[in-house]
This record gives structure tokens, sequence and C-alpha cells, in this order.
């Protein structure tokens, strides 16, 4: 069969498919920027700037067995998760990242014809995985402030409503959803995946209610507040019936050994860790006031480690690429539910106040 036969064997679905639009390392980008890559300040992808615990490092030098698969049970890792999350390692099931839990949980519920009910705009793997599903996605739009649309996420559950997806806080708006407003979408039933990617930046959660909720599942990482990002590890706490299915159909060495020493060393040293997470909000919250400032940009206040912000004059793809030549690494959007806008990450202080200068200086080129 020659080369160009081959589509035909491709599911039709796919045709046309865009993957998701991660963010560019930078050592990629030495030809398109003014700096030096070592010189580039990297705000577009919520990473943490401080890094790991040093004792990571350390104890990702000693490791002596590279050559051994890891745990599939998991054992201690779902101990050491259940320690910190005050929930029982029988509900703890960890991933390649919470994106492969997230793949896994609309793998188990959805099948063709199903439908799952998404709050645009929030994290755009959730559309990314279903639309590599069968299932059916249902948009159902936040409001002017990116608020749920509660009433409305329960007017369109129907007799196909299989899964509802929520981010709280949400990317990429940096949105809380209430308590309140999450327990009356439990009440209806359906399962309910709550995304806590940034839990450890707003202290707001519903973990501790998956043992009382049959259709509760909460998904966490150690990307954000742990610095991890590059390990790729995360976890899902579950009612334990959630939980022994998810470990059943799992990859087997899901999480590699060096994330389950890093995760290890990260409990170890969490006040260390912590002591960045506060450094992270005291800066977004600077970050925030000073972006206020500029006045053609509308920032949203945030719980998470970014902030979202409308441009008000010029373009977001423009302005995107103008910090790029600077050395300055942003997301843009451009897209329904969000328009023109760009969202930025929380570094340092030094960081910071590149950026703001960088943002100073171009807006005295839009005022020309």
């Amino acid at each position: 069969m020659g080369g160009d036969g081959i589509d035909k064997l491709i599911r039709p679905e796919l045709d046309g498919f865009v993957g998701y639009a991660a963010s560019k390392a930078p050592e990629t980008l030495a030809d398109e920027v003014e700096v030096s890559v070592a010189d580039i300040i990297k705000l577009d992808a919520n990473e943490n700037v401080y890094g790991c615990s040093p004792g990571v490092n350390a104890a990702l030098r000693d490791y002596p067995d590279i050559n051994i698969y890891p745990d599939p049970d998991q054992t201690e890792l779902r101990k050491q998760i259940g320690e910190y999350t005050g929930v029982g390692a029988e509900h703890v099931v960890a991933g390649n990242g919470s994106d492969q839990l997230i793949d896994l949980i609309i793998r188990l519920f959805i099948s063709s014809e199903n439908e799952v009910i998404n709050c645009p705009p929030t994290f755009a793997l959730f559309p990314h995985f279903m639309n590599l599903s069968y299932g059916v996605l249902v948009p159902v739009p936040r409001d002017e402030n990116f608020a749920v649309d509660v009433a409305a996420v329960k007017a369109a559950i129907n007799q196909k409503t299989r899964l509802i997806l929520l981010a709280t806080p949400n990317n990429p708006t940096g949105t809380v959803t209430p308590r309140r407003d999450i327990l009356e979408i439990l009440d209806t039933g359906v399962p309910v995946l709550v995304d806590e990617a940034y839990y450890e930046f707003c202290g707001e959660t519903v973990a501790s209610l998956v043992s009382r909720y049959p259709n509760l599942m909460v998904l966490r990482t150690f990307s954000k507040w742990a610095g991890l990002a590059g390990l790729r590890v995360g976890y899902g706490l579950f009612p334990v019936k959630i939980a022994d299915y998810l470990m059943k159909i799992k990859e087997p060495y899901c999480v590699n050994a060096a994330a389950m020493v890093a995760v290890r060393e990260s409990f170890r040293d969490r006040e260390h860790l912590m002591g960045t997470v506060r450094a992270m909000i005291n800066e977004r919250e600077r970050m925030f006031a000073e972006l206020e400032k500029l006045g053609w940009l509308k920032p949203f206040p945030s719980r998470a480690n970014f902030i979202y912000c409308v441009v008000l004059k010029g373009k977001a793809g423009e302005l995107q690429q103008k910090l790029l030549r600077k050395g300055i690494l942003v997301r843009y959007f451009d897209l329904p539910f969000l328009q023109n806008s760009v969202r930025i990450s929380v570094g340092k202080s030094e960081h910071t106040d590149i950026l703001i200068k960088r943002l100073q200086e171009l807006e005295m080129e839009i005022n020309d």
C-alpha cells in the first residue's frame, strides 16, 4: 500500500485534528529572541520558577535502581499521597501527570454518543481528550466573570450525560468554583471530575468528600507546587470503586521510578516548597496590581499561579510575539470565549519587573 493510501485507514473523525498547543522549549527559540537562551523568562506554562526541592536532585543522583521497573501497584506512592491529602490510600491513583488520568477517566465513562459537559473557557486538554474519544462534548459556557453557570449545567444533563468536567481554580482564568456550586452539581448524580491542579495556591478543595460522594473525582498534580513538571506525576482521589477500575485500566508502570523518588522527597521538604508557593502567591498579587496600572490590559483576579488578561488595545498575538522577541514567553488566545487575551505565569520578582518594564515600553508604542 502506498503512503498516500494510509490516510484511508486513519479514523475519519481525526481528519484535521489539531493537537494541544503546548509551550515551546526555550532552546528551540534561539533564532527568534534578541537575548541569550539563558536569559529567556518563561511565563507561558504555569511552571514553578523556583524549581523542585533540593532533596529531589540529591536523591535522584544517588538512586541505584534505574534498571528496575517501578511498583505497578504504586503502594508507597499511594500511601504517601493519602497521608498528604487526608484521604485513604485506597482512594488514590497516580498517573503520568494528571493529564493521563483525564484521558483514563474519559475512557472509563465514555463510549459512542455518550455526552460530557464542559464549561469553557477552561483547560484545553479536556476537549483534546474528548475529541480523541467517541463521545460528544457539550459546552456550557461560563458567565462574563468566568464563573460556572450551575443552572445551565443542570439543564444540559440528559440520559446520555456520563461526565461533567470542572477545573478549579480554572485554567486559564484563575477563577474558583465555590464549594456550594460543586455540591449542587454533585447532587445530580452524574460523575463529576474536579481538576484541582492549582489547589496549593488557593487552599480550597473538595478532596475530603470522595468517600461520601460515589460520583466525585478530584485531580491534582506535582507539576505546580512541587516543581516536578518535567517528571510528569499527578494523582487523583476517587471513590474506591472508581479507583479500582482505574488501577485495572492504567498502564502498569505509568509513574516512573524517578517520579516516585521525587514525590517522596517533595513530601519530606513540604515546608520549603510551601514557602515557594507563598512567594508566588505574594508575587501574583503584586503582578496583578502592576498590570492593572497599565490601563490597556484587563487582568482578572486569580487564585492560581498565573494571571489572565484581556488585551484592550492592540492584538494579543502581536503582543505575544513582541514579548517573545524580548525573551519573555507568555501564552496568548484568540478563540471563542478567550478572545484577544494572554495568560502570564507568575515568576520571581525580578521577572515581574522586567515584564512590566517591557509592557510599559510597548504601551508607549501603542499610544504613539
